[in-house]
């Protein structure tokens, strides 16, 4: 049996991971999980599947979750030094890191110095540090398993394969909720428009950043940083029925490409079962006659500058996607609190990019500063 650590158990990664386990009980145990303010669904949680570590977000929430009636064998923990704790449980084996932000980033390091297989859903992780994390995960002998539909297709598509035969690697993009607009009719957007997903069911902060496109530039960025491959051997298309989920074209010609439903619990499964496959309860199967056409664009840069700044910060490197995923993070925020418009999103991004003096190779530590400098600094344009 497969003994889980599962951080951000409450979110919508965290609740379809709760649905695999529930549904595998013979092969997998939740044994530690946090969750950030939600107590009332982390009390369920609790209560069903009794781990011995749970974490929140601070003192206020966990003094609330220990008022209820929890299982006396389950530890309260709060703040970083708890996500931490959950990461390393020592019964774990596998810590499936579905946190939003770049929170989830010391927790993996954590982990990975522990030895434990990480099934990743945090795209920030990669995207802040990819070049320490990485480095670490080759040094502890850890596997990282891609746990975002894309990135679990390309995974499954390279299976068996040489690496160094790979031509390119082909990403497929919905294009969000907002891919029939045009940048005039994006000025008066809503954010009840812009959580509308067209194909998934996701979290708040990725349905935003799928809209921005901002979503896929940072999946370019993970995807260089998961299979060692160049940006310039990194492409992304629109596909609107979201069926493949991606493609690897090969130096001989031949494409390989993964399809099925738009069901997370399919990638999630596989990074927890790997490398088995078992059946996953209640998934629709496609059904390719239903569909009976499947469209392709090519993705326009000017109309999604998110990903042109993606390419820019990653092609770059060193400490400027740390800039682009705080700047987004920050930016995408104050969107859904309304405070600023849906473009307003693009510019704070810009601006904190063009501000930034590049580090090529920046430590943890100033990793950290420079997250929490752009944050103060969008959030100052903003005020």
């Amino acid at each position: 049996m497969k003994k889980i650590s599962l951080l951000g158990a409450t979110g919508s990664i965290g609740i379809q991971t709760l649905d695999i386990i529930r549904n595998q009980s013979d092969d997998f145990e939740l044994v530690a999980c946090s969750a950030g303010k939600n107590i009332e669904e982390l009390y369920k949680i609790i209560l069903e599947f009794e781990p011995k570590l749970v974490s929140v977000a601070g003192k206020e929430e966990a003094d609330k979750l220990m008022n209820l009636k929890i299982p006396a064998n389950t530890k309260v923990l709060y703040g970083e030094e708890g996500l931490i704790e959950v990461a390393v449980h020592h019964e774990s084996t596998i810590l499936v890191n579905a946190v939003v932000g770049s929170v989830g980033l010391v927790p993996t390091m954590k982990a990975i110095q522990n030895r434990k297989t990480i099934a990743l859903a945090n795209k920030e992780t990669l995207v802040t540090a990819g070049h320490i994390v990485m480095a670490e995960a080759e040094k502890y002998g850890v596997s990282i398993l891609p746990v975002d539909s894309e990135h679990s297709a390309i995974f499954q598509c390279l299976n068996g394969e040489n690496q160094k035969e790979i031509h390119k690697l082909v990403i497929t993009a919905s294009g969000g909720s907002f891919r029939d607009k045009t940048r005039e009719q994006l000025k008066n957007v809503t954010v009840e428009d812009a959580l509308n997903h067209p194909n998934w069911s996701m979290g708040a902060k990725i349905t935003i950043d799928s809209a921005t496109m901002m979503n896929k530039g940072l999946e370019v960025i993970e995807a260089h940083w998961l299979f060692d491959m160049p940006y310039e051997k990194i492409e992304v298309i629109q596909h609107r029925e979201s069926v493949i989920h991606s493609m690897v074209e090969f130096d001989d010609g031949s494409v390989m490409a993964q399809l099925g439903t738009p069901d997370m619990r399919v990638p999630i499964a596989y990074a927890l079962n790997y490398p088995s496959r078992k059946p996953i309860h209640q998934h629709k199967p496609l059904d390719l006659i239903q569909f009976g056409k499947l469209h392709f664009q090519e993705m326009d840069f000017n109309r999604f500058k998110c990903l042109a700044y993606s390419y820019h910060a990653g092609k770059v490197g060193g400490s400027l996607p740390t800039v682009l995923n705080a700047a987004n993070e920050e930016a995408v925020s104050a969107f859904l609190q309304k405070k600023i418009s849906f473009l307003q999103i693009e510019n704070l991004i810009e601006n904190a990019l063009e501000k930034h003096e590049c580090i090529s190779k920046p430590s943890l530590e100033e990793i950290r500063i420079i997250d929490e400098q752009t944050r103060q600094f969008v959030s100052s344009q903003i005020k």
